[in-house]
């Protein structure tokens, strides 16, 4: 009876803990649909085969669930491109169900760790954080040569680029294929380009008549 109450307490901080994950972090981010079903799965199957392999005990038990765990966490990696947040979510996922589904590990220890995982996700990939810098590949419709033509270029069409990579240059067809970092421009600096804009606008009827 101990030991049922023991894994009920468990399965509780483990479902809790993937509900904050997925549908008060994860899903209000990234609107994902498609992912919170995986993440709900995988996470309580991971927590399942680790209670089990608890209660076969010995004859390679833990073996073969590290094993398993290996297997988990590339299967739905190698089946479908995801981003690099999206894989974050994945691991934090797995690990969650292998932290909780540890029979042994006091309750208040598992769910300290677990509390510990979840806030270094929300932190991590909070929407406020590092908030203006961008990653984009690009493709334009000139080789340049010259750096500081490049870097002018990319930031009359982006903004501030930080750092770039060329994966492509095409001579024949007269482009070029960049990976690129950079940092939005503010909105202070976007409002100021529109009234300068209209600015010019409005004093081209005057210079027409002079």
């Amino acid at each position: 009876m101990d030991s049922l109450r023991h894994l009920t307490a468990h399965l509780g901080l483990d479902l809790t803990a993937i509900c904050l994950l997925t549908f008060v972090i994860y899903y209000p981010r990234h609107r994902r649909r498609d992912l919170v079903p995986a993440y709900l799965s995988l996470n309580v199957a991971l927590f399942t085969i680790v209670a089990a392999l608890a209660e076969v005990g010995g004859s390679g038990g833990t073996a073969i669930g590290f094993g398993l765990f290996g297997v988990l966490s590339i299967i739905r990696l190698r089946s479908d491109a995801v981003q690099h947040e999206e894989v974050a979510y994945y691991f934090t996922t797995l690990v969650l169900g292998l932290l909780c589904g540890l029979p042994h590990l006091a309750f208040g220890f598992a769910a300290a760790l677990s509390a510990v995982l979840l806030l270094v996700v929300y932190i991590a990939d909070h929407p406020r954080l590092l908030s203006g810098v961008r990653r984009a590949v690009i493709t334009l419709d000139a080789v340049h040569s010259d750096p500081a033509a490049l870097r002018a270029d990319l930031a009359l069409r982006l903004g501030e680029p930080l750092h770039w990579s060329v994966m492509e240059v095409d001579f024949v067809r007269d482009l070029m294929v960049l990976d690129v970092r950079y940092r939005e421009p503010g909105a202070g600096a976007a409002r100021r380009r529109s009234s300068g804009a209209e600015a010019v606008r409005r004093a081209e009827p005057v210079l027409d008549a002079a």
